[in-house]
C-alpha cells in the first residue's frame, strides 16, 4: 500500500463518536461495494491509528485510513463524495504517500463471536438427541470465550437487522499485498502502521 486518505471524526456535541461510527463506516462501506471487482474483493484496506485494546475497554479512536496500491484507485473511490452528507462531522484530508518510515505492518480483520451458550445448547441437543439441560451443563462447564475488540454498529440495507461489527488488530511479521473485503477488512492482506 502506497498512498493513503485519512478521515478523522470530529468531536461534535449534537453525535456521539460511537454513533457517529455507524454513519461514516456505513457509507465508507457502501462505497467499498462499489469497488469491488466479480470475486467481491476491494483494492482498498483500512485502518484505524488510534486502536487501543485492554482489559476494560477497547477502542477504535476518531481516525480512520483508505489504504490503496496507487492514487488513481482512491481518486476513484473519491471518500469525499461517499461523507458528503457528514462533512460537518469529519474532516477527509488529500490522498497522500504512506511515509519512508512506518511501526511495521498490521492486519485489521473480523472478528465473528461464537454462538452463545444457548444457542451452542440447543444445537448439541438437537444433534446428539439429548435433552436441552444436559446440552447446557455441558456449555455451563467450559469457560466462555467473550470478544474484547472494539466494534461498529451496522445495519444491513438487504435484510434491515442492525449487527455489529467487530474488528481485530494483528501485527503482521510481515507486509501481505492483496486485496480486502467490503469493509476493508482481511485475515491476510496487511497495511503500513504508522
Amino acid at each position: 500500500m502506497k498512498h493513503y486518505i485519512e478521515i478523522t471524526l470530529l468531536p461534535n456535541p449534537d453525535i456521539h463518536l460511537f454513533g457517529l461510527w455507524s454513519q461514516v463506516f456505513q457509507q465508507i462501506h457502501l462505497g467499498l461495494v462499489e469497488m469491488q471487482d466479480d470475486q467481491s474483493r476491494v483494492p482498498i484496506g483500512i485502518s484505524f491509528p488510534e486502536y487501543v485494546t485492554g482489559a476494560k475497554y477497547s477502542v477504535l479512536g476518531g481516525k480512520l485510513r483508505l489504504f490503496a496500491m496507487d492514487e488513481a484507485t482512491l481518486a476513484k473511490f473519491d471518500a469525499a463524495k461517499w461523507l458528503f452528507r457528514l462533512s460537518d462531522y469529519v474532516h477527509c484530508t488529500r490522498i497522500r504517500p504512506v511515509p519512508e518510515k512506518i511501526l511495521g505492518y498490521v492486519i485489521y480483520q473480523r472478528e465473528q463471536p461464537k454462538a452463545s451458550k444457548e444457542r451452542l445448547a440447543r444445537r448439541y441437543a438437537k444433534y446428539h438427541k439429548v435433552d436441552y439441560d444436559t446440552a447446557l451443563q455441558r456449555y455451563n462447564e467450559k469457560p466462555y470465550k467473550t470478544i474484547t475488540s472494539p466494534f461498529i454498529h451496522l445495519k444491513s440495507l438487504s435484510s434491515e437487522h442492525t449487527f455489529c461489527l467487530w474488528i481485530k488488530k494483528q501485527v503482521a511479521t510481515e507486509n501481505t499485498q492483496g486485496t480486502f473485503s467490503s469493509y476493508g477488512l482481511s485475515a491476510t492482506s496487511t497495511v503500513p502502521d504508522f
